[in-house]
């Protein structure tokens, strides 16, 4: 009797949990996409390990996480590297490494001495993991309670099964390699993590000086947000007069405004509809970064139009279209290009 293969928690770190390119499709009912806060992460580690785009990996939140394979395999991480360790050797962020029964991987803690850390990685494993596909997707809906495992987040002992891999004996032992990763843009006055906005509906509500201050001051990432969203801390933002709103369609990466004056950037667990002016909208090219930016990290947001958000967007698919010809030339299954890579929406 064959033994399918797995993955064992042996720790979960603040927060791990099953996630592929998310559940879309079903906002009329008010649930959420969630998926891979950072779906280019997780669309470059599944390739790595000769997946399809959307096979479900792990997101791993801030370290501290120890896992064990069961049974030989190859796997890949994208995003921070949290001193990741397999059986003491180092593993960098976008190599595609085998590994052997019996091996295991430890992920340090959020090293914030790091000028440019991050605070999420994403996992994948030949052949994904296997959980069952409910309402199109295997994310885990933390906030529901369903999908993914058990529909919660990880916990230690927890054992994982894997799909069957796409790659041969051969190559799932080949030899350890890696690939170009995406370019981060920092603000060379203080290194802040630049992140490309359109203005967003209720943009002229607000005060002209509140508009300069959005795009010329720096916004802290504080320690309340989450995968619902990134709380900011910087100057109030004001609107021309107090008025309450209709509640209306909300995305990931919509630019909220409480009234408080704090912005709020909603990501993939964020609900499907909201009340407050949305002053903006972080662009699809550029959703990655702000999954990865540390707590207490620095943002300036830059305006951009249309034109320029969709020529980002054009980069990036040029990007993954250059990494998909190189594992093909290595050898690599070919796999479909993905059209909703670093989006949630629908």
């Amino acid at each position: 009797m064959t033994t399918r293969a797995s993955v064992t928690v042996l720790r979960p770190g603040m927060m791990a949990s099953v996630q592929d390119m998310g559940r879309h499709g079903h906002r009329h009912l008010g649930i959420c996409p969630g998926g891979a806060l950072d779906t280019l992460a997780l669309v470059l580690a599944n390739r790595l390990v000769g997946n399809a785009d959307g096979a479900a990996g792990l997101e791993l939140t801030m370290g501290a996480c120890e896992l064990r394979f069961e049974t030989a395999t190859r796997i890949a991480i994208a995003g921070d590297d949290f001193d990741a360790c397999l059986d003491g050797v180092p593993l960098w962020p976008c190599w595609s490494v085998p590994v052997v029964a019996g091996q295991t991987l430890k992920l340090g803690r959020a090293n914030r001495s790091k000028a440019k850390n991050g605070l999420r990685t994403w996992l994948a494993v030949a052949g994904g993991i296997d959980v069952p596909v409910i309402l199109g997707s295997r994310s885990t809906d933390l906030k529901a309670g369903f999908g993914g495992h058990e529909g919660r987040a990880l916990k230690a002992g927890d054992q994982l099964m894997l799909g069957s891999p796409a790659l041969n004996a051969a190559q799932l032992a080949q030899r350890p390699f890696g690939l170009r990763m995406p370019a981060w843009s920092f603000d060379p006055k203080d290194e802040a993590i630049v992140l490309r906005v359109m203005p967003g509906p209720e943009f002229v509500q607000f005060t002209i000086a509140s508009r300069d201050l959005l795009w010329r001051e720096p916004w802290r990432i504080t320690p309340q947000s989450n995968r619902m969203g990134s709380r900011l801390e910087g100057p109030e933002l004001k609107r021309k007069r107090s008025a309450d709103m209709l509640s209306s369609a909300v995305i990931p990466g919509t630019i909220q405004v409480p009234p408080s004056g704090q912005p709020i950037i909603l990501m993939g667990d964020a609900q499907t509809t909201g009340g407050y002016p949305r002053i903006g909208v972080v662009i699809r090219a550029d959703l990655w970064k702000l999954a990865q930016a540390p707590l207490n990290g620095r943002l300036r947001l830059q305006q951009v139009d249309a034109a320029e958000a969709l020529a980002a967007w054009d980069g990036q698919r040029r990007y993954l279209s250059q990494v998909a010809q190189g594992l093909v030339f290595a050898g690599w299954p070919a796999q479909n290009s993905t059209k909703g890579v670093a989006t949630h929406a629908d």
